[in-house]
């Protein structure tokens, strides 16, 4: 039976090592809000509590930065502009992948071109259409300016390419049309590649901060990230509380991460690979 050489097992082990490390610099800032958010007392800095454990600074948190109804805001819009860019992404990406027309190149050209331009760039721009449109101050302005994205339709483009056409060609000699083909087939084994446009969209729209910031100013209409930056500046002080806050915004994408992590990193591995 064929062992691993002694050189192959000390790369392993460094190589594991190396992970080790870099994950737990990566998780330690997390483990040091999580814990200090369970501190007593306004002022301490320290990351164990001191004064025992205590649930408070979430409920008082929860509470006064009024996260409950950021929470239906952030979820409403990150779920509608997800299911958006899922549909706009598949169907583009689709045509771009199997679908033979004029200028087919140069359009997945300006596709990627669009991924190198800051959406900070086109604020104005965006801004004057949402305001022709009435649209300013209304969920419309949160979700609009993001229902399409050029990543997504590359991602499914690419995934749609690995994808055998003879499967394809099998649906259509049965009867099946385009559309049919697209939700019956293909849709279906590009579940590793919907899953990670799922979460890189949603969490994307969850952390967003500018567009709340810059298309409203209606108070119902604050999104989590916004209210978590209001309760910043009225409790700068106040470590515990203002680290049950962020504990508090943060683990529901943290949560959704987990759930979909298999199907994410399936996604990633498997996306431009041609069969």
């Amino acid at each position: 039976m064929f062992k691993p050489s002694r050189t192959k097992k000390d790369s392993n082990l460094l190589t594991l090592g190396v992970l080790i490390l870099l994950a737990a610099i990566i998780l330690l800032p997390l483990l040091v809000v999580f814990l200090t958010s369970f501190s007593q007392g306004q002022t301490t800095q320290s990351v164990l509590p001191q004064n025992g454990w205590s649930l408070s600074n979430y409920r008082d948190a929860w509470g006064r930065g009024k996260f409950l109804l950021a929470f239906a805001n952030s979820t409403l819009v990150a779920l509608t502009v997800t299911s958006f860019q899922i549909i706009t992404s598949a169907l583009a990406g689709y045509a771009l992948a199997r679908l033979k027309f004029r200028g087919r190149e140069l359009l997945l050209l300006i596709v990627l071109a669009t991924l190198v331009i800051p959406f900070q760039l086109l604020v104005i721009p965006v801004f004057l259409v949402l305001k022709w449109g009435h649209l300013i101050n209304t969920y419309w302005a949160l979700i609009l300016p993001t229902a399409a994205n050029g990543f997504g339709i590359f991602l499914l483009r690419q995934y749609f390419k690995s994808i055998p056409i003879e499967l394809e060609e099998a649906a259509a000699i049965d009867g099946a049309s385009r559309l049919q083909i697209l939700w019956q087939v293909m849709l279906p084994l590009a579940r590793p590649a919907l899953v990670t446009l799922f979460l890189f969209t949603f969490i994307g729209e969850w952390n967003d901060l500018f567009k709340p910031l810059v298309f409203t100013t209606r108070p119902e209409l604050r999104t989590v990230q916004l209210a978590l930056a209001e309760f910043q500046e009225q409790f700068t002080n106040n470590w515990p509380l203002l680290m049950a806050a962020v504990t508090i915004a943060t683990v529901p994408v943290m949560l959704l991460f987990l759930i979909g992590q298999r199907q994410f990193i399936r996604g990633i591995a498997t996306t431009g690979i041609k069969n």
